[in-house]
């Protein structure tokens, strides 16, 4: 089940949410528990019991770690439920592509007959692992306290907001809202307008831009010309920015409205002059994960400045596999470990001293290369498609399955895309609301298209009203009509 699928928002959302309300404090979690529970097995049937082991499994770890008084068997404690938390993720997500590494390797040596059938992917298993994994660590470094309620415990790793794509919430973050939250009309009309807004990112742009990005990528490198290249990375590199920052507001939103409160996944990524300020702006809560959790315990920035660069590598090797488990994203997370390595270095220095517009460009052509291997199939894929970008291709015209999807509205969609991507439209509307509503210009008002909406100002308040359902209508609209749907995140 997907947030943009007509059976989750007229059939699942609307019945929680009546459950929800209707229901007394104390049974609340419950209903959110089982609502959740419903959601993963709807589409993972049979995955519904490992999830629940999962959190049985670093419910009981938790409550060992707080336990025991010695300092050091803690340490085995937690280094025993990560190690188990790691094969766990690593049998499903990892062991047909070292397996099929291995008996290539071999192949001359053994005849080991046909390639190992690929294990089906448990929905949001790197999400949910991710979660369970902080939560015992911040246990042990004290940063909170173990959960004794198991549905508490359940709540946590399966709430279905964030269960499947992030964002990737801290035990700590989210505690006392486990325990209590606090539900009002203003939060819960802030969810469905967060909802809204990135259920239109997904269907509105995301989508139609995908068709595009999904065509050239298909298209065999020999029939790709460099416009057909550039316009398929150019689709692709604002699709995954909507999709993924989209699936993050629909969770955000839905937050809100059960009264939870989730952290920012997204700060306008594209608008970086640099790798490094890229990565703080782009998938926050996986980017923080890595950092608190593996790059700083290595050393982080105290270590030398070879070791350094060296665990930069590391660790972003290691989130180009977290992505998935071919040579690709191995390629992607090696590269961008490699652009931050550079810019921590004399290369850092010159590139910061570059004009604005400059740094800009470098940042993005960067992030568009790195695309190529994120999206391609394989790596020959990916050179191939390079190849084309860098206007070496004999291949003339766009590629006849593009064209039809060439239409006069994708012009539009990608300006709109690109003017999104950025704070141009909120720097705007702030500007103008300062000047039409001085009184109001500093209160904030959460809102992923800016402050404009402001709630106290009359034709504010009726643009407000009016823009909610108009999006949504044009969404059901879109829904109806396309069968494009599919999250890129959902494969993680």
């Amino acid at each position: 089940m997907i947030f943009s699928s007509a059976i989750f928002l007229f059939v699942f959302l609307p019945i929680v949410l009546v459950l929800y309300y209707l229901s007394d404090y104390r049974f609340r979690n419950v209903i959110l528990f089982a609502a959740s529970l419903f959601f993963y097995a709807w589409g993972e049937p049979g995955y519904v019991f490992l999830m629940i082991l999962s959190i049985l499994l670093n419910w009981f770890t938790g409550i060992l770690i707080d336990r025991v008084k010695s300092r050091r068997v803690a340490f085995l404690i937690l280094s025993a439920g990560v190690t188990i938390n790691i094969i766990i993720l690593v049998y499903f997500k990892y062991f047909t592509f070292f397996a099929s590494v291995i008996i290539s390797a071999l192949s001359g040596l053994y005849d080991f007959g046909d390639q190992p059938e690929a294990i089906p992917l448990p929905a949001g298993i790197s999400f949910f692992t991710f979660h369970a994994i902080s939560y015992i660590v911040d246990i042990y470094r004290g940063q909170a306290g173990a959960i004794r309620n198991p549905l508490t415990m359940g709540l946590y790793i399966s709430l279905f907001p964030q269960l499947v794509a992030g964002p990737i919430i801290r035990f700590h973050d989210i505690a006392e809202q486990l325990k209590l939250r606090v539900n009002s009309y203003e939060r819960f009309g802030s969810g469905i307008e967060r909802f809204v807004f990135g259920l239109a990112k997904k269907l509105l742009i995301a989508n139609p831009l995908g068709q595009v990005a999904d065509a050239a990528f298909a298209t065999a490198a020999a029939d790709l010309s460099t416009p057909t290249a550039w316009l398929g990375i150019t689709c692709y590199t604002l699709q995954i920015y909507f999709d993924f920052s989209g699936y993050s507001d629909m969770a955000i939103g839905l937050g809100r409205m059960f009264g939870f409160e989730f952290p920012e996944n997204f700060n306008y990524p594209y608008i970086s002059r640099s790798v490094r300020e890229f990565w703080r702006r782009w998938h926050i809560s996986l980017s923080t994960w890595f950092r608190d959790y593996l790059y700083i315990p290595l050393g982080g920035s105290r270590a030398s400045k070879a070791t350094m660069r060296i665990n930069l590598i590391i660790v972003f090797l290691l989130c180009g596999l977290w992505h998935g488990a071919s040579w690709n994203f191995l390629v992607w997370g090696a590269f961008h470990g490699a652009l931050l390595s550079l810019e921590r270095g004399p290369f850092g220095s010159f590139q910061a001293r570059l004009p604005r517009p400059l740094a800009h460009a470098y940042t993005i052509f960067m992030v568009m290369i790195g695309w190529v291997f994120f999206k391609a199939d394989t790596l020959s894929h990916a050179v191939g498609f390079l190849h084309a970008m860098s206007g070496l291709s004999d291949a003339v015209g766009i590629a006849g399955d593009i064209a039809p999807l060439v239409t006069p509205k994708l012009p539009f969609v990608i300006a709109a895309g690109v003017l999104l991507s950025t704070p141009i439209a909120t720097f705007w509307a702030r500007d103008w609301r300062t000047r039409r509503f001085p009184s109001h210009s500093k209160e904030p008002y959460p809102s992923p298209l800016g402050e404009w909406l402001d709630k106290d100002g009359p034709p504010i308040f009726l643009a407000r009203a009016l823009l909610v359902p108009i999006l949504f209508a044009l969404c059901v609209s879109e829904l109806a009509s396309a069968t494009y749907n599919p999250f890129i995140y959902f494969r993680f």
